[in-house]
């Protein structure tokens, strides 16, 4: 009779018994990703306050317009601010997420990657959104600038760093994780309904509006894992 050789399970093996028990990294990443909402949300309130290309008044008069974002410096420099920070932090948040993720969901999941992807695309999202900040910042309503490209300058930043939507996915993968009990079961509904909802804001040609829920949604996420970590390691 041949004798079997035991093979000790490998990591790809989900089958496999977990001989030790799951080892929870730290949360502290996740207050990057409560810092990143509320500076999303900040993003969002200065960049709207940067409103000359949408006053009724001035409408497709593009000195006008010029001379308008010549008086809203202040408002440029919050929204620059309050997007290269929130930008910063969305990429250690990412980050963490990710380590988070890849320790409690199986092996060969697809989800922390996801996951991390959308988060650092949207952070990719807000440094282009706050590209053009040198060039008119203090440029607007001087000779500096052709009216027409600061008009456009307007446009841009009221809508391409509000592009969210793919932290939309992240929130979805959220919910994969959820599924894998990687993560609570309230926390991966959040990431489906929030998340779902700014993916398809991103997919629909409103594509900005995700720059409406997605902050809202990250700072709940964060808070999410901040506080309710602990207490689903002590059940796990």
């Amino acid at each position: 009779m041949t004798a079997q050789t035991h093979l000790p399970p490998t990591a790809l093996d989900q089958t496999a018994p977990h001989e030790a028990p799951v080892v929870y990294p730290p949360t502290r990443w996740a207050l990057a990703g409560l810092g990143a909402g509320l500076a999303g949300l900040a993003m969002m309130v200065s960049s709207s306050m940067v409103d000359a290309v949408y006053d009724e008044k001035i409408q497709g008069d593009a000195v006008a317009i010029s001379e308008r974002l010549g008086d809203q410096v202040p408002q440029m420099l919050a929204f620059h601010l309050s997007a290269m920070i929130g930008a910063v932090l969305m990429v250690v948040f990412a980050a963490g997420l990710f380590r988070r993720l890849r320790a409690t969901t199986p092996a060969d999941s697809v989800l922390p990657l996801v996951a991390f992807s959308g988060v650092l695309i949207t952070a990719i999202m807000l440094v282009v959104g706050s590209g053009l900040d040198t060039e008119f910042i203090f440029a607007a309503g001087t000779d500096m600038v052709v009216p027409e490209d600061a008009a456009m300058f307007n446009h841009w930043i009221g809508t391409v760093p509000w592009c969210w939507g793919l932290l939309g996915l992240s929130g979805v993968a959220l919910f994969g994780a959820a599924r894998h009990g990687s993560v609570p079961k309230w926390l991966g509904l959040v990431g489906l309904l929030g998340g779902g909802l700014t993916l398809l804001l991103g997919i629909s040609p409103l594509q900005y509006m995700a720059g409406m829920t997605g902050p809202v949604g990250l700072v709940v996420i964060a808070i999410g894992f901040l506080a309710g970590d602990k207490a689903f390691r002590g059940r796990s």
